[in-house]
């Protein structure tokens, strides 16, 4: 079976949710790459030394310069006569290529997976995670997007793929880019994060959120996260949201201040190596998934936990 997978990159390198991508598609078959975009020279080189990629399409056109799904979606489908499966990473750019490219081969694609049972059988979560379903499909052809957080990332060095040069299906002319407004961090990025510290709406501001949460990150080396409550009051831009209908994670250590534990946070974090939670109310759902649980006033144990790192 050859699968093509869909590079995540941002014009200058190749994304680590690419990494897990590649390890899920590896147990399907021989892996293929694709890198879509406008001088993407270097990022084929990059994915091309992937260990485990067989070959590298690359589709350089100032129509997938931004990676408008709608002109991406047709690229990947010219491409599937010779491939048995596209495999996306389950982020906002693959969960919005993958289903454009689902139904312009008339299959059913099979979402977030966490395992590869089979060469047509798949683990997903469902019900926010609380279950996870079997899934097998009867399609010749396989659409997937993978949880990146369950599986191990491939060595980004030690593979040496053939690079090709793929034809352009050109711009559709149903989506046109017009803007993009990207936060520039300080701080490691969330989803490749070791460590996160994410605040919840009982820091009561956004100024509390930056005074309590920033300080804390910044002694540990740590990303910034926030429940959605917290992104929903205005405290911290939507980038920051963690949960179902934010981003999963799963770093090595996840400090939640002042959250509570919805079910829809706890889906995007639970899979961390180890949960501290720190929270007045000893009843919080939070406590019954965390490592470690410290029952007390936020205002007070997060600032002289700050100043003893």
């Amino acid at each position: 079976m050859k699968t093509l997978v869909w590079v995540e990159h941002d014009g200058q390198a190749v994304k680590d949710a690419t990494l897990a991508t590649v390890t899920a598609a590896a147990k399907l078959g021989e892996v293929h790459l694709l890198v879509a975009g406008q001088g993407v020279d270097g990022v084929a080189a990059e994915a091309a030394k992937i260990a485990g990629v067989g070959k590298v399409h690359v589709a350089d056109d100032a129509a997938y310069a931004h990676a408008l799904a709608e002109n991406v979606a047709p690229l990947v489908k010219s491409l599937m006569d010779s491939h048995d499966a596209f495999v996306a990473p389950a982020t906002s750019n693959g969960k919005n290529i993958a289903p454009r490219v689902a139904a312009l081969l008339d299959v059913m694609q099979v979402s977030d997976i966490l395992s590869v049972e089979g060469p047509d059988t798949f683990t997903r979560p469902i019900y926010a995670g609380n279950a996870i379903a079997t899934v097998q499909t009867k399609d010749t052809k396989l659409v997937l997007t993978v949880r990146g957080t369950a599986f191990e990332k491939a060595a980004a060095e030690g593979g040496s793929g053939t690079i090709e040069a793929v034809a352009s299906t050109g711009d559709a002319g149903v989506s046109t880019f017009s803007g993009s407004e990207i936060a520039k961090l300080e701080r490691p990025e969330l989803t490749s994060a070791k460590v996160i510290v994410s605040g919840g709406r009982a820091l009561g501001s956004s100024e509390k959120f930056v005074e309590l949460i920033e300080p804390l990150a910044d002694k540990l080396g740590a990303a910034v996260g926030a429940s959605r409550a917290a992104v929903d009051a205005g405290y911290v831009p939507n980038d920051y949201q963690v949960g179902q209908t934010g981003k999963i994670v799963a770093p090595e250590v996840y400090i939640a201040v002042g959250i509570s534990g919805a079910i829809q946070h706890l889906a995007g974090m639970k899979d961390s190596k180890v949960i501290v939670a720190i929270n007045k109310d000893e009843d919080a759902p939070i406590f019954q998934v965390a490592d470690v649980g410290l029952v007390g006033d936020l205002f007070k144990v997060v600032p002289e936990l700050t100043e003893k790192l």
